[in-house]
């Protein structure tokens, strides 16, 4: 059986991120398991789906690009892009995994996982078969996306998750319907409204309105300009306030029942559009994490560790302390200096070195300042 003393599952934007810190650091037995190949999620996004935070080379006056998860890096310089694609971006990904000489086993599923004693057992699927591994710590850096939330109604199953859209030239009709109004419901609608098609935006709690300097609770300014541009031409509808109940499919037309509509429901031949984002990558461990009262998100200590279970870390868009939310890269790449200390602390390694992080922008230990809005 083979021991290491680090174990991090997934190697997207997060586990590359804290991967390639605990790399430079000096954490020497370690591997990333990745059940595709680095960056995958990012690939599986639509063809015309970018980036909504920009990408801009600042790393010369001491400022880390936002979409960077590694130190010295940017994927504005990499790819001479503002807002990349998916495809893109995992070919960031792919680079530093290459750069710093990342141990990843691609196409190694991860079967079950047990803890006991202070070790993590885990069991693994890979091109050699499976086999089992134990390790000291273990980071979850598994995403989302390859976890879409789609069992919301009746019906449901009639609809198209736009995380299954490959691209939206696919999307055959004149009249879509889009479920959910956030961030990927917008986007969605703009390229389906600039391939010439009508399209209708149906949110229940969505406020489109909404102004907050935290772009976890609001659209972002480069998802408004896009939105605000296509509105000219009236061919999108943004209908808040609008629970879908259910959907039906009844002689090749497609029947959206709304809460509260009293008129007939919305008809059209086209699959509606889901945009209800994914469930939490965070099931196969559930039972390792305490979780809040309605079991939406995992209680952490002050080093992003699981409070039940010891050398059990979370690591990107999952993190959360109360309503400090951390949903993106720019966001919860602060936290890998967090957790590379707790676990170079406990491995008798000189945390100092981590110190460097902390102007880049990679090691936020105080979050007493977080959630304070602009004045202007």
């Amino acid at each position: 059986m083979k021991n290491y003393d680090v174990v991090v599952v997934g190697a997207g934007a997060a586990g590359v991120g804290i991967a390639a810190m605990l790399t430079d650091f000096g954490v020497e037995n370690m591997v990333v398991l990745e059940r595709d190949r680095v960056g995958s999620s990012f690939d599986r996004w639509p063809k015309e789906m970018r980036f909504i935070t920009p990408s801009f080379t600042t790393n010369y006056w001491g400022h880390l690009d936002l979409n960077s998860v590694a130190t010295g890096t940017s994927p504005a310089f990499t790819l001479d892009t503002e807002h990349p694609t998916g495809h893109e971006y995992a070919e960031y990904l792919r680079l530093i995994s290459e750069y710093f000489e990342l141990p990843v086993k691609e196409y190694t599923s991860v079967e079950q996982i047990t803890y006991s004693e202070d070790r993590f057992t885990i069991r693994v699927d890979g091109a050699d078969g499976s086999e089992v591994i134990e390790s000291r710590f273990l980071i979850w850096a598994a995403g989302e996306f390859q976890y879409p939330s789609t069992e919301l109604f009746s019906g449901s199953e009639l609809c198209l998750h736009n995380s299954h859209i490959e691209s939206w030239k696919q999307v055959q009709g004149d009249d879509v319907y889009v479920i959910g109004g956030n961030e990927s419901g917008i986007d969605a609608a703009i390229h389906l409204s600039r391939l010439g098609k009508k399209v209708s935006v149906l949110a229940e709690n969505a406020d489109w309105d909404a102004r907050t300097t935290d772009p976890s609770e609001n659209l972002s300014p480069y998802t408004v300009d896009r939105l605000r541009e296509e509105m000219l031409g009236e061919s999108i509808s943004l209908v808040g306030k609008s629970k879908v109940k259910d959907v039906k499919l009844e002689d090749d037309q497609y029947f959206i029942y709304v809460k509260g509509k009293k008129s007939s429901p919305y008809q059209t031949q086209t699959p509606p559009i889901l945009a209800t984002g994914f469930d939490s990558s965070l099931i196969m461990v559930k039972d390792l994490f305490d979780w809040d009262e309605s079991d939406s998100y995992v209680l952490l200590n002050e080093d992003d560790e699981s409070r039940k279970t010891p050398g059990l870390f979370l690591v990107g868009p999952q993190v959360r302390h109360e309503d400090l939310i951390f949903c993106f890269i720019y966001k919860y790449r602060q936290r890998f200096g967090v957790v590379a200390n707790a676990i170079g602390d406990k491995l008798g390694m000189d945390t100092s070195f981590l110190e460097q992080y902390r102007d880049q922008g990679l090691y936020l230990d105080d979050l007493g300042a977080c959630g304070e809005e602009c004045p202007c």
